[in-house]
């Protein structure tokens, strides 16, 4: 299993958008062979001064699934349509001890 942890730093505005386009791609990203989680956070003690945050926590079968999962048309689609709304994406990806 792979666990992957996904931060996008939002310009300022952008959530509400954001969110839409993430949401809407949820249900086709979970149906995909190897998805286990894959899950929109937004941080609990959120400063807007700090910036506006969006963390999705997903986790696959494998790393070949994760890979499978990034080349899929929907996730293309995904970036392109979320590129304008962020500031910066960080992507860690672990797996268990």
């Amino acid at each position: 299993m792979v666990n992957v942890i996904a931060r996008s730093r939002l310009k300022s505005g952008c959530m509400e958008e954001y969110l839409r386009i993430l949401k809407a791609n949820v249900p086709t990203v979970l149906a995909e062979e190897g998805c286990l989680r894959y899950e929109p956070c937004l941080d609990v003690d959120a400063d807007p001064a700090k910036g506006e945050y969006v963390t999705i926590l997903e986790s696959w079968e494998s790393q070949a699934h994760l890979q499978a999962h990034l080349a899929t048309k929907h996730m293309a689609a995904f970036r392109d349509a979320v590129a304008p709304l962020r500031e910066e994406n960080n992507v860690l990806v672990v797996t268990p001890a």
